[in-house]
């Protein structure tokens, strides 16, 4: 029987005890003996998101499928238990075998939104492990680095021994195989990063230089040694079907936050709107079969007893399938009282046809992403969508039963102008007249508008990379004009308007795009007590301010300054797939207000035809 790392009394006082026992149904057990590898799996964030996670799901299974390697999970612990470790000096622990992090062999850390980085210190500074890499001894953990900031891993390239860039099932096993050879061998850890610096995908901070112009900017980049890579490849599954299957999920003792079946359809996109981080660095675009899906939801429904189920995806309605998929699982979901959620459709007659099949008796909010508000910033962002679209979807979900709609738009977007930001209010106005055009014995109540904004920040691989940001108080400026605006509006009390923190937008902004001179920031932020970063109400940013100013580094360096189109950026050394020059002619685009075809009408030359997978072989 498992000893827990915490007695009683100490969980009894802290929130939600149940986040740091571990023991739930189906969760890995095995012994601990000098061969096996013990990898802890790390979410920066609490067990109820983290735990929502599904690529952490994946590897789990995957790697506990070896019988050489234990995969464990850990989670940052809540301010509570990080005041109770600190104050009782009891090291940082995994869920499954309630041993110290410490003494794990590899500490796998999920990279999903900057506004995390403070969690990731925390993580390492209670292992007691140390924060730079470079200061880290044989017997401590490899810390490996992965998922979406990774594209950028040079804002903390101090702290990681190794970012594996690309879907984690391709590279693994290659990766523990080494490990165990230089583990018997008595390899060091400086020789055994170098080694793994070959393996394709695996990116290694220390064995690079950075060197920089007067004005800041990297002059060049390049690796200190001739045996290690120039150029890092990203990593991708090429068949679908050969994904790593989970058969016996986790299942949580308390709500998590996605309490539900995630069924991943596809992975990429056909879209190529030119904000969007995801729509590049996951092309090519690569479907599950219909059957794959079939037997994977009756899966895992099976085992978890979940009352509901999402179809998971950046573009649903691009899956092929999905008509002949929601067939069956619409016949299933019926006779077992579960429900089906589709989030990511498009506002077109396909998509409304779907929900009105998932949604026929109880109509729930449909959410759509128009993200700018006139057809000429649409045409800029590739969004290939038409106000016709946006009205015509919207007047068929109003005439079939729909009286609540929720509408994103984005604000800050490049050549964005005045007219451009009074068009969102302009745009649910419109909305608002078409439903009560609608007979009112015909009509669902009073309809109900939510407009939301975020704050435009440009990201790595995308055409927008080279984009300036605004200022915080340029940000507050167009929300209150939209506010303004929708205050003139006749149906006013029918929309409702909310906007993102702009001040967080500016530290996401410096986070996406930084080098490596933003490590000391994060370091400095954390030493000053940042931490959970992205919950509003942790969120401090005169702790931010104050770590710049006690670093010296300017942060409107990474915000502000439009970058040149032949400028060495940070992440210029990772090969994502997409060609530059591709990057480079759709910025050009952008500036034209020129709108390029989606990856099923033509092919664009972006690059990833190099994978030979998916829709770039007409699958």
């Amino acid at each position: 029987m498992r000893k827990l790392a915490l007695s009683d009394k100490q969980l009894l006082s802290v929130e939600k005890p149940a986040r740091y026992i571990g023991g739930e149904m189906n969760s890995a057990c095995k012994e601990l003996h000098s061969d096996i590898i013990r990898f802890v799996m790390c979410f920066p964030d609490v067990y109820e998101i983290g735990m929502s996670h599904i690529g952490i799901q994946i590897l789990y299974d995957m790697f506990n499928k070896r019988n050489d390697v234990f995969c464990e999970r850990l989670f940052s612990p809540w301010v509570d238990l990080d005041r109770l470790l600190r104050k009782e000096n009891i090291p940082l622990f995994s869920l499954e075998s309630q041993q110290p992090v410490k003494e794990a062999d590899f500490l796998g850390i999920t990279l999903q939104y900057e506004m995390c980085y403070t969690n990731i210190l925390q993580i390492l500074d209670l292992s007691g492990i140390p924060i730079h890499s470079c200061e880290r001894t044989d017997d401590m953990p490899i810390v490996i680095g992965g998922g979406p900031c990774s594209y950028n891993p040079e804002p903390l390239a101090d702290f990681f021994d190794i970012f594996y860039i690309g879907e984690g099932e391709v590279r693994y096993d290659e990766l523990f195989e080494l490990y165990k050879k230089c583990k018997k061998l008595k390899i060091a850890r400086g020789d055994f990063l170098r080694l793994a610096s070959h393996i394709e995908g695996m990116y290694v901070p220390c064995l690079y230089e950075v060197q920089y112009d007067n004005d800041g900017i990297i002059s060049s980049f390049k690796p200190v040694f001739d045996d290690v890579p120039e150029i890092v490849k990203r990593q991708i599954v090429t068949d679908m079907d050969k994904v790593h299957f989970i058969n016996k999920p986790v299942v949580p003792f308390i709500k998590v936050t996605q309490d539900r079946v995630v069924l991943e359809l596809m992975r990429g996109c056909i879209r190529g709107c030119r904000f969007c981080q995801a729509g590049f660095v996951y092309r090519p675009l690569r479907e599950h079969s219909v059957e794959y899906l079939k037997n994977y939801a009756l899966t895992m429904l099976e085992i978890t007893g979940a009352q509901e189920i999402s179809l998971s995806s950046l573009s649903s309605s691009d899956y092929s399938g999905l008509s002949q998929l929601l067939e069956f699982l619409i016949e299933y979901t019926r006779k077992h009282n579960i429900n089906i959620s589709l989030p990511s459709l498009r506002i077109d007659s396909f998509s409304l046809d779907i929900m009105k099949r998932v949604q026929d008796i109880k109509k729930s909010s449909l959410t759509f992403a128009p993200e700018a508000g006139t057809q000429r910033l649409r045409d800029v962002i590739n969004k290939g969508i038409t106000q016709e679209d946006i009205i015509g979807g919207a007047m068929q979900a109003f005439k079939g039963g729909w009286n609540k709609v929720k509408l994103y738009f984005m604000l800050g977007l490049p050549t964005e102008n005045e007219d451009d930001i009074k068009g969102i209010p302009l745009l649910c106005e419109k909305l608002a007249e078409k439903y009560y055009e609608i007979p009112k014995d015909e009509r669902n109540g009073k309809v109900q508008i939510t407009a939301s904004s975020s704050f435009f920040v440009p990201k790595p691989f995308t055409p927008f990379q080279w984009s300036s940001m605004l200022k915080r108080e340029q940000y507050l400026e167009r929300a209150y004009l939209v506010k303004d605006t929708l205050k003139e509006q006749l149906n006013k009390k029918s929309i409702k308007y909310q906007y993102h923190d702009a001040e967080v937008t500016v530290l996401e902004g410096v986070f996406a795009r930084g080098d490596r001179k933003v490590c000391a920031v994060i370091e400095e932020a954390y030493r000053l007590g940042a931490l959970y970063d992205s919950w509003s109400d942790m969120f401090d940013n005169d702790i931010w301010m104050r770590a710049f100013k006690n670093t010296g580094v300017d942060y409107e360096f990474y915000t502000l300054r439009e970058r040149k189109v032949d400028e060495v950026l940070p992440w210029d050394f990772i090969d994502i797939g997409v060609d530059k020059s591709f990057l480079k002619r759709e910025w050009e685009a952008a500036c034209k207000d020129k709108v390029s075809p989606n990856c099923r009408q033509a092919c664009l030359a972006c690059g990833a035809r190099k994978f030979n997978s998916g829709v770039c072989c007409g699958h």
